[in-house]
């Protein structure tokens, strides 16, 4: 079952999730100096790069996110682990980790970790061929990726589900 399902389900029965409340998902590119942003449907299917934005101090990262969460009904948030090539945790990604913990304590909403291997290594390749972007970050762009991936691992670990 789809997110979206999910949340038409749950809407339907009466819990507390509504179509016209939170239903997107964000997916963020979490870095030292920026954080990418981009934002899925309401059907969680495509992903969009939305904006990056620069990271000052934690309660404004922070402050900045749940004001972007308010204004665009986002539901989940999917924060890219920048795991090593190999598996491993960096330091990164345990830096990572302490934000999305963070994020899901201030927020009060879902926050989830996703492996986010190549994405920014993809966004540049997408860059180059763009002249508009060639030297502009590309964070929004990772994000777009990785929440592309976040979107399409989920919908074919529901389609699985479904055939079972």
């Amino acid at each position: 079952m789809s997110l979206a399902t999910t949340q038409k389900a749950r809407s339907n029965s009466g819990s507390a999730i509504h179509e016209s409340k939170a239903t997107r998902i964000l997916g963020l590119d979490y870095g030292q100096k920026r954080i990418g942003l981009a934002l899925s449907d309401e059907l969680g299917v495509t992903a969009t790069p939305l904006t990056m934005i620069m990271r000052t101090n934690r309660r404004d990262d922070i402050r900045r996110l749940r004001e972007i969460c308010q204004t665009h009904k986002v539901a989940r948030i999917v924060v890219g682990h920048p795991l090593h090539i190999t598996g491993e945790i960096s330091l990164m990604a345990k830096e990572t980790q302490q934000f999305a913990a963070r994020l899901r304590k201030a927020l009060g909403i879902a926050v989830e970790l996703h492996d986010e291997r190549l994405t920014t290594w993809e966004a540049q390749e997408m860059a180059k061929s763009s002249w508009k972007r060639k030297r502009a970050p590309v964070d929004d762009v990772a994000a777009a990726i990785l929440l592309r991936d976040y979107l399409e691992h989920h919908q074919h670990a529901a389609l699985r589900t479904e055939k079972d």
